[in-house]
């Protein structure tokens, strides 16, 4: 039986790659998530360079802080963390991948208005192959998103057609090249919505964001998960540490040492570049850009 979708958004998703669903999430938690935004630009206030909490856009100061993503929020905040536990977010997966679901991981991506960063095509699976593809992650959509404030935007259909190419001069760049991939921009859907709404999209669908040259903030807070007979493949850059840590990621459900292995597309995601940091400073090794810098 089926907690929330309706046959028709589960056959939309395995079509197209994505669905949104409005006002999904209460707005008094939308607005406690606001209150722990505006305490982690309090925390960058001061700061230099990027730590492993907080990734500083390119136009940083220590006195006018500019965050461009918070890292691994649910571990920085028991309002995210709360919310990632909770039906609000889990029931929908249910529907689509089954009752057993494990933690990838968590980002805050903060497009604040007049500069947030853009984020170039990419597809996640490219960073996190798995022994199956019942992977995904679902956006908290924190500031009402239009076309205008640099909305996620997606290729419907492109999950169920392989895996790009993300390397750039022989090295794996985290980002694909519209045009030698055969997509045109004109075919990319903006994944809009008010304020409490959530956005999923599959692992493997080709996503990306303009800068947010807007007078409105973007921010989103991501869930990356998937099932849990889903097991990192070598080579990739899926998190594994070990059986008792990959259970802790346990999210609701019951673990397995079975794998549960699909025929699915898989390119491996070395070698690595010059550059250390998030997926902004991996996607400067590409060459052609389809959004500009920040």
């Amino acid at each position: 039986m089926s907690e929330t979708l309706s046959a028709a958004d589960v056959g939309f998703y395995r079509e197209n790659g994505y669905l949104i669903l409005e006002n999904r999430v209460p707005m008094d938690i939308v607005e406690a998530i606001r209150a722990e935004i505006a305490r982690f630009e309090d925390m960058a206030r001061g700061m230099t360079a990027s730590d492993g909490r907080i990734d500083l856009e390119d136009s940083h100061s220590p006195d006018a802080p500019r965050i461009r993503r918070v890292k691994l929020p649910h571990t920085q905040s028991r309002v995210v963390d709360d919310l990632m536990r909770s039906d609000h977010i889990l029931a929908p997966v249910r529907d689509l991948i089954g009752p057993n679901l494990r933690l990838q991981t968590t980002k805050l991506n903060m497009k604040s208005a007049g500069y947030g960063a853009a984020v170039e095509w990419h597809q996640d699976w490219a960073f996190y192959p798995y022994t199956n593809d019942d992977v995904l992650a679902v956006g908290l959509i924190i500031d009402d998103m239009g076309g205008e404030n640099g909305p996620l935007m997606v290729f419907p259909g492109t999950h169920r057609v392989g895996v790009y190419d993300h390397h750039h001069d022989g090295v794996f760049a985290g980002a694909m090249d519209l045009a030698d991939s055969g997509l045109d921009l004109a075919d990319a859907v903006p994944l809009t919505g008010p304020a409490g709404s959530i956005s999923i999209h599959h692992a493997r669908i080709v996503h990306g964001s303009a800068l947010n040259t807007s007078t409105r903030d973007r921010r989103i807070i991501f869930y990356e998960m998937m099932a849990a007979d889903a097991f990192p493949i070598v080579g990739g850059r899926g998190a594994w540490e070990g059986i008792e840590e990959f259970d802790r990621r346990m999210l609701c459900g019951v673990s397995t040492l079975e794998p549960r292995v699909t025929a699915c597309p898989v390119r491996v995601a070395y070698p690595d570049h010059d550059r250390d940091g998030s997926i902004y400073e991996v996607q400067k090794a590409m060459g052609r850009r389809s959004f500009g810098l920040a």
